[in-house]
């Protein structure tokens, strides 16, 4: 059992930059891949970013490449998403979750945390 618990969202202007962290209880945390998602108000949950077991691979949303950085530290059962040169369309609840795949599907994700609000003012 995987306990996810994200920090760091609040309010920037646009680019501006936020680092959320995705803190995460259990002893096997180290062995699954972490995703980020988001859910802006009236749209459905979208891809933001994923990283595997060791950090050894990202994926990234077209709409945040080059922009948004995923790491992770399993010494701290920690994964981060910097998020740099933020836009207004950025605005949305963001989560991440755990896995067994670095996939971009939702679905395939086991573990989820209850989200943090990002808003970028205009």
């Amino acid at each position: 059992q995987v306990q996810l618990v994200e920090s760091g969202g609040g309010l920037v202007q646009a680019g501006g930059s936020l680092r959320l962290s995705c803190a995460a209880s259990g002893r096997t945390f180290s062995t699954y891949a972490v995703g980020w998602f988001r859910q802006a108000p009236g749209k459905e949950r979208e891809f933001v970013a994923t990283i595997n077991w060791n950090g050894g691979s990202t994926y990234y949303a077209d709409s945040v490449k080059g922009r948004f950085t995923v790491s992770r530290d399993n010494a701290k059962n920690t994964v981060y998403l910097q998020m740099n040169s933020l836009k207004p369309e950025d605005t949305a609840v963001y989560y991440c979750a755990a896995g067994s795949m670095t996939v971009s599907t939702p679905s395939w994700y086991d573990y989820w945390g209850q989200g943090t609000q990002v808003t970028v003012s205009s």
